[in-house]
């Protein structure tokens, strides 16, 4: 679950972390009374879940209330990779002498937390670590002892920070660690964390990302969730306990355990194709679920096959033959669609498929190929 920046900068300031005087804005009007009141120079960002904002045009700057008004009438209703700027933050401006990075991540090959700086903040740490590396200075999180003080001198003297201000940065870090430990995060970043004119560190901007599975314990969080940019596929799925997330592919993939999914997604890439989609049905999943998720997978405009993998231990083939067949009653498509069964009632499952004269395999490798060349050739769907 990834966090507004409004909403990331809010727990960071509850932990400690200096940021700017702000608030939020749904009109060009709200926009106008909030920099009246901040007075001085303010900056209005899009909220959007997307990066890139300052490029496509969803921060400006305004010196003085008339011009905040002009900038949210601009900036509300644009669309920022696809997402429809909704919101818009109304901060007062800082006098920037110097950008930082400061984030914290989860490394899940080393199974623990890293701490991450660098003198070049401002731009997408990836560009960065892509283009420059050295420029990044990292410290392993002891998940016993958690980040210590000594941790953060230790990154402050890799990025040459100037020594008045080690006791800001040193506190800043072990609030944003608090943050994403009492928030279930799995990354708390400011970037950029701003060293002002006056000598002062300002979190500037903010992003954290929570972990859906301890959102139980975060019903403040939870209820956020409202509010949060989910496309009408992520309702959908959320709502069926389906774990979906869309990629750019062209081939929608559904399959049952998320092991398998990525084995599938895989074998799909090996005979050259591109999945459309992970989404993982889960075990026991009864036709309603299997008819939802080739709902949201037939969605996707970008779709030009479908390429379901059941193994059906928990889940009954049958089952899933039903709920394919039901789907395609609910949503008429002529996206082909390519099945392999193995399992509980494989047989009677596909003779379910087969009668309606729907493409079988019964391997992995012999489905993923098939499903390819059916999007390559834009093979007509079985009539059901």
């Amino acid at each position: 679950m990834n966090l507004y920046e409004f909403q990331s900068k809010q727990i960071f300031a509850k932990h400690g972390i200096p940021i700017p005087k702000g608030e939020l804005a749904q009109t060009p009007e709200e926009a106008e009374e909030i920099a009246a009141r901040l007075g001085g120079r303010v900056v209005v960002k899009a909220q959007v879940l997307a990066g890139g904002r300052g490029k496509a045009g969803g921060i400006r700057l305004a010196e003085t209330p008339a011009e905040a008004r002009a900038a949210a009438e601009a900036i509300l209703g644009m669309q920022i990779k696809g997402l429809t700027v909704r919101r818009v933050l109304v901060d007062q401006a800082a006098d920037i002498a110097q950008e930082l990075y400061l984030g914290i991540v989860l490394d899940r090959a080393g199974r623990r937390l890293v701490l991450m700086a660098s003198a070049a903040g401002g731009v997408d740490i990836e560009e960065v670590a892509a283009a420059a590396p050295e420029k990044i200075a990292r410290a392993e999180i002891d998940p016993l002892l958690g980040l210590q003080p000594y941790q953060m001198r230790q990154v402050a003297c890799d990025i040459e920070l100037d020594r008045a201000l080690l006791t800001q940065f040193t506190r800043i870090g072990l609030g944003l660690y608090e943050a994403l430990m009492r928030s279930d995060a799995t990354l708390a970043e400011i970037n950029p964390l701003a060293v002002t004119a006056g000598g002062e560190l300002l979190a500037l901007d903010g992003k954290m990302v929570v972990d859906d599975n301890g959102l139980y314990r975060q019903p403040e969080l939870a209820r956020a969730r409202e509010m949060l940019e989910e496309s009408p596929a992520e309702r959908e799925a959320r709502q069926y306990g389906l774990s979906y997330v869309k990629l750019d592919g062209y081939i929608g993939c559904m399959v049952n355990g998320a092991g398998l999914a990525m084995a599938t997604m895989d074998m799909t890439k090996l005979f050259g194709g591109a999945p459309a989609n992970f989404l993982d049905i889960g075990g026991g999943a009864r036709a309603d679920r299997v008819a939802a998720a080739l709902r949201i997978i037939l969605a996707d405009p970008n779709v030009r096959a479908v390429l379901i993998n059941i193994f059906g231990g928990i889940t009954r083939c049958d089952e899933v033959a039903r709920g394919i067949l039901e789907a395609f009653a609910q949503v008429p498509s002529k996206v082909p669609v390519v099945v392999r069964l193995i399992g509980t009632n494989e047989e009677e499952g596909r003779r379910l498929l087969a009668e309606a004269n729907f493409i079988t395999a019964r391997t992995l490798s012999e489905a993923a190929r098939r499903a390819v060349e059916a999007a390559q050739a834009g093979t007509a769907a079985p009539a059901v």
